[in-house]
């Protein structure tokens, strides 16, 4: 479940992970080794100027990636961060792909390619001809009358968006040998060896994402536009304060002010539980739906760095929260341990990329 433009063959031994984002790009540099994958470089790019003005983004689910633009942002980060390797599985955002949870018959892995056709033109709203179609087994079961089942994941990508993500990487220099979709690198990293389904909230700044994931395969998926951004408008705004402040204050102070900076946590609050709402949706109609039930939730991306949001939402879900550490997965320089707690979150789906030739 790639959309792998060499055929599966990876036969490098040093691979980019590139997570192109809404605001900022991260790319890690892993080399193969015996063990587990060995972090050699890591890098990150991030553009403020979204803050100012809200079209003023690498991209979001209203707003296309320009060609040139990103290919300069990603050639800049490449040079800052020294990396040596040239071949890349780049990441496609949640609200460019559309993903479908399907329960059908066990089959042939031929006819099920087949059925995937068929199925396509059922739950995706673009012409077939205008997209490339992938699909992966993620799971067995059972039906009412005790037949054997699988369940299947639909992903299909726009081709304009896959072409747009070739030329990018290609002005940038890099060879994308792979394309993913973003749910099912965090999925990978995060879910891996954990057979207990898990709720991943995924807070970027312009789009947060949800993918319900266990042994590190995506099984379930959603987006929305409130996110990290959406927190700091409604600060600006209630507080009548500059926008970079506002954003300074979100970081500083997060969910745990007190006193004269209570007011910062009920001002974000409803927008967070708007986010919240959403992964609640998201949960229970995976459950209800697949009969499985979600047992802990790890929260991703730069929002999930907000002084106080874990112990909130684990609260408001009532589901054990925590942060996601996707460094737990690599071995490291020691030198980095102590920006691991900060970086692992906004890391998640790079490094998921990197280690996608590892696995």
């Amino acid at each position: 479940m790639s959309f792998n433009f060499l055929k599966n063959l990876f036969p490098a031994k040093t691979y980019l992970g590139v997570d192109v984002g809404t605001t900022s790009i991260k790319l890690v540099e892993l080399k193969k080794s015996k063990g587990l994958p060995e972090l050699l470089n890591y890098g990150f790019l991030e553009s403020y100027g979204h803050l100012e003005r809200l079209n003023n983004a690498i991209q979001t689910s209203t707003l296309k990636m320009l060609d040139n633009e990103t290919a300069e942002l990603l050639k800049i980060l490449l040079k800052n961060s020294e990396v040596k390797s040239t071949d890349a599985v780049g990441s496609i955002p949640a609200f460019s792909a559309f993903i479908t949870l399907l329960e059908m018959p066990m089959m042939s892995d031929q006819d099920t390619s087949k059925a995937m056709q068929f199925q396509a033109k059922q739950y995706i709203p673009l012409p077939i001809s205008s997209v490339t179609i992938d699909w992966l087994k993620v799971g067995e079961g059972q039906d009412a009358a005790g037949n054997k089942t699988q369940q299947v994941l639909l992903v299909s990508i726009p081709n304009e968006q896959i072409e747009k993500y070739k030329n990018i990487f290609k002005m940038a220099g890099l060879n994308l040998v792979a394309l993913e979709v973003e749910g099912l690198s965090s999925s990978r990293v995060l879910t891996q060896s954990n057979d207990k389904s898990i709720l991943i909230i995924d807070i970027g700044s312009r789009s947060t994402a949800f993918s319900v994931a266990k042994n590190g395969l995506l099984k379930f998926s959603g987006q929305t536009d409130f996110a990290g951004g959406s927190l700091t408008q409604t600060l600006s705004a209630g507080l009548n304060i500059r926008i970079r402040r506002a954003e300074d204050l979100k970081k500083q102070r997060g969910l745990k002010g007190t006193g004269g900076e209570y007011e910062l946590s009920t001002l974000m609050l409803p927008i967070l539980d708007v986010i919240i709402s959403e992964a609640r949706r998201i949960k229970d109609n995976y459950e209800k739906g697949y009969r499985d039930k979600v047992e802990s939730v790890i929260l991703s991306g730069g929002g999930a760095n907000l002084l106080g949001i874990a112990p909130y939402v684990q609260e408001q879900l009532g589901l054990p929260a925590q942060k996601a550490n996707p460094f737990s997965q690599l071995i490291y320089s020691s030198k980095i341990e102590p920006l691991i707690g900060e970086l692992g979150p906004e890391f998640s789906v790079a490094i998921g990329l990197g280690m996608k030739p590892f696995k």
